[in-house]
């Protein structure tokens, strides 16, 4: 009987097989795997270059000083102004170009951007707005400020006092509602947007006398027996008065001990203020017209401020010195005042300075 051997390869063909078709699967699996990844990462790098799904609503982003790009791409992502932060949305910020130039400050952004439209707004310097300054000087009534609003910005004087008279802004606290703004209008230096209007000006100005004199002793004037309104009133003659910062509080005396025995203020600025005649001088027939401001003919104080004090003033007025004088006369060529308790001493010293 005759046998057969198998040959060598007919010994491993039938083993081989199942192994072939395994391998051939799983090749098939990991390509499958990897074209679905790859169509899948396709389309999410297709949207983040998109812009974010949703509605459009505005959003105020800040970019703080020295924020890396990276935390940029995160903030806006969480905001949905772009729709993708992590490895792409950074791919996409370095693919700009732009990332360092990227500025810190507070943009107006919009949900539903992409990421070039939001970068265009994070690195456009903001367009240069033409400014010009007002100065206000210590000592200037409305009507001069007026004049200096319509020499630097453009706005007519009698546009700006018209405004001024409505009254409409948001006030002081010493303000009562319904007072002349006279006063209250901030002596200083501003530099001023072009587009600004008199009332922008006027709310401008009004907001620095808050600032300014938020820290001021103003619980002191019920101890003074007067209201802070009066506060600024006596605050504005000091500084029509005062030439040198030592007189201040003195003159500040001189006014209380005034108020306090019924005496007539005799400050001539207050007419001057209301001077029927307004050339800068007081004439006989100035002085004998009996008006709100004569304080010569009237006794308590003129019914408004007749300028806008500075803080030196006000705080004179908030803290004048325990004086025994009632007169005063402009001495000497420094602008300063010799002070008299007497009216026989005052005469002397009129006759000395003047």
């Amino acid at each position: 009987m005759q046998t057969t051997t198998p040959r060598r390869a007919d010994r491993h063909a039938q083993p081989d097989r199942p192994r072939r078709t395994t391998s051939l699967l799983i090749l098939f699996v990991v390509l499958a795997g990897l074209t679905v990844g790859l169509v899948m990462a396709s389309r999410h790098y297709e949207r983040c270059q998109g812009a974010a799904e949703g509605p459009k609503r505005p959003v105020s982003f800040t970019v703080d000083d020295g924020v890396t790009a990276e935390r940029v791409v995160e903030d806006l992502a969480a905001e949905r102004v772009i729709p993708c932060s992590g490895f792409i949305g950074n791919l996409l910020m370095r693919g700009t170009g732009r990332s360092d130039e990227i500025r810190a400050g507070t943009f107006t952004l919009t949900t539903g951007m992409t990421l070039d439209e939001a970068v265009d707004v994070l690195t456009t310097p903001p367009k240069q707005i033409p400014t010009a300054d007002l100065l206000v000087p210590p000592g200037y009534r409305v009507s001069q400020i007026a004049d200096a609003v319509e020499e630097s910005l453009g706005i007519p004087a009698d546009e700006f006092l018209a405004r001024v008279e409505t009254g409409r802004f948001d006030r002081p606290a010493a303000l009562p509602a319904g007072a002349s703004l006279e006063g209250f209008l901030w002596p200083e230096t501003y530099r001023i947007p072009m587009r600004d209007d008199a009332d922008a000006v006027i709310q401008r100005l009004l907001t620095q006398f808050s600032e300014e004199t938020s820290s001021l002793p103003w619980e002191r004037a019920q101890d003074l027996g007067v209201t802070p309104y009066e506060i600024v009133v006596i605050a504005s003659m000091i500084e029509k008065e005062a030439a040198v910062q030592r007189d201040r509080p003195l003159i500040a005396g001189v006014i209380y001990n005034r108020l306090r025995d019924g005496m007539a203020l005799g400050i001539d600025a207050t007419l001057l203020y209301d001077d029927p005649t307004p050339d800068g001088e007081l004439s006989t027939a100035d002085i004998e017209t009996d008006g709100p401001y004569n304080t010569r003919m009237r006794t308590g104080l003129p019914p408004t401020p007749i300028a806008s004090p500075y803080l030196w003033s006000l705080r004179a007025a908030l803290n004048p010195a325990d004086t025994p004088y009632y007169y005063y006369v402009l001495c000497g060529d420094d602008g300063g005042h010799r002070f008299a308790v007497t009216y026989d001493e005052h005469l002397a010293n009129v006759d000395a300075c003047l």
